[in-house]
């Protein structure tokens, strides 16, 4: 019996498979908002469990996990695989640059190798947008997106989300959604597959979303997205509730889109000052990983009561737990999505 089941008021969601019909988790725009409210409430007995001495399920025995990383990652990895084996999942990390991708192998091939395997379940993370989507169309088991290109990276902003409902909920503040509440993202928005997951799940839990950066690293009609945008820092910043930075993501950069990190630290970095005088009551987040000195500083980063960066890393292994439980509960003959139809 899940957490949602057990909870008073789990009547608000859908019954059985319904509560979250989908095999795969590619990303939040194929989310309802009561679908990502179900996996926050899904999330919560994994934070739970997380916390206590002995920090193992066997929800997920004698299933196995394949994490595919074509792209480097170390949080988003360390964070999947303990979330796999504290579930009690046989978990194997494949990493490209040991794969025969190297060697010319196509992504179609590679996922159709992954597939005879019989995994699961397969978490990938890709350095091309529509990549994770081109995988789960080829194989038979459910498929999470650990981040493709430039598109979305779903798991962050839900344990985004989670994180944020916690530190509401440790001010007094209601926090079943997030309603009314005024979130600034800074930083580079161009290349940011954080940024537009967490423009999605902002708003779909009710949130006001701005975005500031550089007009050179702004999106070209983002506005579209329902977003406010700002290229002056300290009006994007005051009155809001919440400020999430952003890192200059000089791996997918090509040319220059700032003078100096210098420069840009002046304009868009988040220090203390700035801080207490446009937002002295907001929250601070940042997916990680951080560029001290460029876009925050450390006084801020680590500044108790304020930030919780931190509980942002912690609620990632929940999250994940949750992602993964919930999409494979069929081949554990619960409701969910099996052999190409809902059982």
């Amino acid at each position: 019996m899940t957490l949602a089941e057990n909870t008073p008021g789990s009547s608000r969601f859908p019954a059985g498979r319904r509560a979250f019909p989908h095999r795969d988790l590619l990303g939040i725009a194929q989310l309802a908002r009561h679908e990502i409210l179900y996996l926050l409430e899904e999330a919560e007995q994994w934070v739970a469990l997380n916390r206590r001495a002995a920090k193992h399920s066997d929800a997920l025995a004698g299933l196995t996990i394949i994490n595919a990383f074509f792209e480097n990652s170390t949080r988003t990895l360390l964070s999947f695989e303990i979330a796999g084996k504290r579930l009690g999942a046989d978990v194997v990390n494949m990493h490209a640059a040991q794969s025969s991708v190297k060697k010319g192998e196509t992504l179609i091939d590679t996922a159709m190798t992954l597939n005879a395997m019989r995994a699961d379940a397969i978490v990938i993370r890709h350095g091309s947008s529509g990549a994770v989507a081109l995988i789960a169309d080829k194989v038979d088991c459910p498929v999470l997106n650990a981040g493709d290109g430039q598109h979305e990276h779903p798991t962050q902003a839900l344990l985004d989300a989670l994180a944020l409902r916690h530190a509401l909920r440790e001010r007094g503040q209601a926090a079943e959604d997030f309603t009314g509440l005024v979130v600034t993202i800074c930083g580079d928005i161009l290349h940011s597959r954080v940024a537009r997951s967490n423009i999605l799940c902002l708003q779909a839990l009710g949130a006001v979303v701005r975005l500031c950066a550089p007009p050179a690293l702004m999106p070209q009609g983002v506005e579209r997205m329902g977003v406010e945008v700002f290229h002056d820092f300290d009006a994007a910043l005051a009155g809001c509730d919440v400020a999430m930075m952003l890192r200059l993501q000089n791996e997918r950069m090509q040319g220059q889109f700032i003078p100096s990190a210098r420069e840009y630290h002046h304009l868009y970095g988040l220090t203390r000052k700035r801080l207490e005088s446009r937002a002295s009551q907001a929250l601070v987040m940042h997916p990680g990983p951080m560029n001290r000195g460029v876009e925050i500083d450390s006084d801020v980063a680590d500044l108790a009561g304020r930030s919780i960066i931190t509980r942002q890393v912690e609620m990632g292994v929940a999250m994940r737990m949750a992602c993964l439980d919930v999409l494979t509960r069929a081949e554990r003959g619960l409701p969910g999505w099996k052999d190409g139809e809902w059982v």
